[in-house]
């Protein structure tokens, strides 16, 4: 299991990597074609458990379709994990007579 949450910087990153296919007129999708598994991969690698297979799955799928490469997959993600809904703890209530 990865308990070890990557940082907001490197999740930025990794969206303007995906961004940055589009960096050469007409060989945008083209490069989402190569980029698309390799950023999947990635995400499963730095998010891992079922969150990394989801959110690696949509990516992927998103990487792959055209006009979606807006999508901050990895940064959306970073902030679920650190904003997003917490557990609640467990607590011992002691009970005094």
């Amino acid at each position: 299991m990865n308990n070890k949450k990557p940082s907001l910087l490197v999740c930025i990153a990794m969206d303007a990597l995906g961004y940055a296919t589009y960096a050469i007129p007409f060989l945008g999708e083209l490069g989402d074609l190569i980029w698309a598994p390799v950023s999947a991969a990635v995400f499963f690698k730095v998010f891992g458990g079922w969150k990394g297979a989801l959110g690696g799955t949509f990516n992927f799928i998103e990487e792959l379709l055209p006009g979606l490469d807006f999508v901050p997959s990895f940064t959306i993600m970073w902030l679920l994990q650190h904003f997003g809904k917490k557990q609640p703890t467990t607590t011992t209530i002691i009970k005094t007579a």
